[in-house]
């Protein structure tokens, strides 16, 4: 498996805990949390863009 190349979440603070966020060569996207770098979450492109979606808050 090739190595991973994690990128810090732009909306992660410096102080607080971070989201990391990597791209397997499939396409899979993949996040991690800094306080439990071990528990991964796999996702793919859409379902990631509709949680996104669905989390941000309405504008009027």
């Amino acid at each position: 498996m090739p190595e991973l190349n994690w990128q810090k979440s732009t909306y992660s603070q410096e102080a607080s805990s971070c989201v990391y966020v990597a791209t397997t060569p499939t396409g899979t996207i993949l996040l991690r949390e800094s306080d439990a770098p071990e528990a991964i979450l796999a996702t793919g492109p859409r379902q990631l863009g509709a949680l996104i979606a669905a989390l941000q808050p309405t504008r009027h």
